[in-house]
């Protein structure tokens, strides 16, 4: 199974839902970076559960130990390793549905592949695993700080729910004032409702999260296969309930002619070229072009609701899955976070492997 990701900046998570622990290596941060481990514990704040009624109530504090890579709060440029405990686990929940197979989970899949799975709040395919990306992303932000590079993620849609304004009409730092991580207390609110209505119902609802990346010089990126957006549209949809990506004009740019959709060059006052739009959401040709870099994730509703469904189980004779155990309504509002960790070490990748590029 390969739990591996990046080139450069290489991370490797390890662990499972119920299991004693996750955790994650991180390999080739430089050394020096200074390591601010009241940062990195206030983005895993921001992912873990049971922050309000509309979230899982599993109670984890998500404190995370350092066990290498940091000596007087410096990396060494050795492999850095987080550890976070898992401590309220609640494996009876998931008892009844050792050999039952849940509709839109990786039981099934998980099953087939490997001959055994830990059913156990699905073991290593449970959102749990994202915490580990969040403490390495949370590095990852650390080095791009230095750079000036800001990454910022918010929830634009729940359900049918859509946010009609753009990120340029919108102050981003209102999304951490609120539940949902919406930027606009207005739709934030609404959107709380139907999330709860939903929870009400004992059923789940999908969304959209936007993340907008500024600071990126142009350079960044590989012409070939390991383009930009490629990269992170693969990070994007390497997190679980993730369904869907789209940078810059994404699929609305199907619909223009190319007079209306090119981006069109000029020199700033700074003598900086710079484009008048931005439709290529800051990357061309696999490249960053030093314009903002905006994309969009789109999520399906999270596949445990508290409902009865028709499935089999792994000897293929029907059964009905009872939705137990504790879990989101709607991810989207825990993903935020998730989402710009998953940016953050693909940008922290690239910048290192673009400084190997040319002389």
């Amino acid at each position: 199974m390969s739990s591996t990701y990046g080139t450069l900046f290489k991370i490797t998570t390890f662990g499972e839902s119920h299991g004693a622990a996750i955790g994650v290596t991180i390999d080739g941060c430089p050394a020096g970076l200074a390591f601010d481990t009241d940062f990195i514990q206030a983005e895993l704040d921001r992912r873990k559960p049971g922050q309000s009624r509309i979230t899982t109530q599993r109670r984890e504090a998500d404190e995370f130990e350092v066990l290498s890579g940091v000596f007087e709060g410096q990396t060494q440029g050795t492999p850095i390793a987080l550890v976070i405990r898992n401590t309220d686990q609640r494996s009876k929940d998931y008892g009844h549905i050792a050999k039952q197979f849940r509709p839109s989970h990786a039981d099934y899949t998980y099953q087939t592949k490997y001959g055994t799975r830990d059913y156990r709040g699905g073991g290593r395919s449970s959102a749990r695993e994202t915490a580990a990306r969040v403490a390495a992303g949370a590095v990852a932000k650390l080095l791009l700080q230095h750079l000036g590079v800001t990454i910022q993620a918010y929830v634009s849609q729940v359900g049918k729910l859509k946010l009609e304004k753009t990120y340029l009409e919108l102050d981003l730092a209102l999304a951490e004032e609120n539940a949902v991580r919406c930027p606009d207390p207005e739709t934030a609110e609404r959107m709380f409702t139907l999330i709860d209505e939903t929870r009400k119902n004992g059923d789940s609802i999908g969304g959209v999260v936007d993340c907008v990346i500024t600071g990126v010089p142009a350079g960044w990126g590989e012409p070939v296969f390991d383009k930009l957006h490629a990269e992170l549209g693969k990070a994007m949809l390497s997190i679980n309930a993730v369904k869907g990506f789209e940078y810059g004009s994404g699929f609305s740019g199907a619909e223009l002619y190319g007079s209306q959709h090119n981006d069109e060059f000029y020199t700033d006052e700074a003598g900086q070229v710079r484009t008048r739009t931005n439709q290529s959401g800051g990357i061309q040709g696999g490249i960053s072009n030093g314009e903002t870099i905006y994309f969009r994730t789109a999520f399906k509703p999270v596949a445990t609701i508290m409902q009865d469904q028709d499935s089999v189980d792994s000897d293929g004779n029907p059964v009905i899955v009872s939705g137990k155990g504790r879990h989101d309504p709607c991810v989207v509002p825990r993903a935020v976070p998730i989402v710009e960790a998953m940016a953050a070490l693909v940008l922290a990748d690239m910048w290192l492997r673009s400084r190997a590029n040319k002389l």
